[in-house]
C-alpha cells in the first residue's frame, strides 16, 4: 500500500471516530431532517430559477425533479420504522449532493437552448 493509500485510510479511520464520538450522544436518533428538508426546497428553488432563466429546458428540469423525488421517496422509507440514523442521513445528503452537482451541471451546459 502506498503513502497516499496509507493516509486515505488514516482520513478515514479519523473521519469515522469522529463520527462515532459525535454521534454517541444520538443513540436513538431523530426523525426530524430539518437540514435535508432546507437542501431540497434550496434545489427545488434552483431548478424553477433555472426554468425561468433559460438555462434549464423542461425536459432536464423534470429529470431533475424526478431525482429530487427520489430523494423524498428514500427519506419516507427511511422514516418509516421511526428512525433517521447516521447512515440513513449521510446516504440521503449523498443523494442530494449528486442532484446539486447534476444541477449546477446542467445549468451551465454549453448547449444552445
Amino acid at each position: 500500500m502506498g503513502q497516499k493509500e496509507v493516509q486515505t485510510v488514516k482520513r478515514y479511520i479519523m473521519l469515522t471516530l469522529l463520527v462515532g464520538v459525535l454521534s454517541t450522544g444520538l443513540a436513538f436518533a431523530q426523525t426530524a431532517t430539518p437540514g435535508i428538508e432546507r437542501r431540497q426546497a434550496e434545489q427545488q428553488a434552483r431548478i424553477n430559477q433555472g426554468v425561468r432563466s433559460g438555462e434549464l429546458t423542461p425536459e432536464e428540469a423534470r429529470g431533475l425533479r424526478t431525482e429530487q423525488k427520489l430523494v423524498r421517496i428514500t427519506k419516507r422509507a427511511m422514516k418509516a420504522d421511526g428512525t433517521v440514523t447516521p447512515r440513513e442521513r449521510r446516504v440521503l445528503n449523498r443523494q442530494l449532493n449528486r442532484t446539486s452537482r447534476d444541477i449546477a451541471r446542467e445549468k451551465h451546459e454549453s448547449e444552445k437552448r
